[in-house]
């Protein structure tokens, strides 16, 4: 009898250990403005206040358009998280903004709305449809390859912001 009696809780606390363990694995890290592309980057969370902290901080706004489910995006994300020189640029140099749905500016899809695809804007609010990818049909996306393209674009961001402002 003191045998059965002991078993029965040793018999709970194994069930509830092991039903808390699954429900841990459950739990996803709390989403955060990053969304993945960089938790040391400071993200805005809209469009407009992209715009106001670009015109307040003289720098320029980088806008990702992506979406959750894209593999392509996905790849492009992992790609640009782990580029030192990307998030070291991203970090200190431009107002940085994730966006997972289309913003009412066209001037953000001048070549229609497809992801993952990366614009820039300047201080002056002009969105710069001169900095664009490697691809004529998508001339604003990059593939995880096109990092140091990419990485080239930035440097032209911040390089037209001191001859053209």
């Amino acid at each position: 009898m003191f045998h059965s009696t002991l078993a029965l809780p040793v018999l709970l606390i194994a069930v509830s250990s092991n039903l808390a363990m699954a429900i841990k694995k459950e739990k996803r890290a709390p989403q955060t403005l990053s969304r993945g592309w960089g938790d040391e980057i400071t993200w805005v969370q809209t469009y407009e206040e992209g715009l106001y902290q670009a015109k307040k901080s003289n720098k320029p706004l980088m806008v990702i358009h992506h979406l959750e489910d894209c593999q392509y995006c996905q790849a492009l994300k992992n790609a640009f998280a782990e580029n030192e020189e990307v998030q070291e640029m991203a970090q200190n140099n431009f107002i940085m903004l994730n966006l997972m749905h289309e913003t009412t500016d066209k001037n953000l899809s001048p070549d229609g709305q497809y992801v993952p695809r990366i614009m820039f804007i300047d201080p002056s609010l002009t969105v710069r449809a001169d900095i664009t990818g490697r691809y004529s049909n998508r001339l604003y996306a990059y593939e995880p390859q096109d990092i140091p393209f990419l990485i080239e674009n930035m440097k032209k961001a911040l390089r037209l912001i001191q001859t053209e402002l």
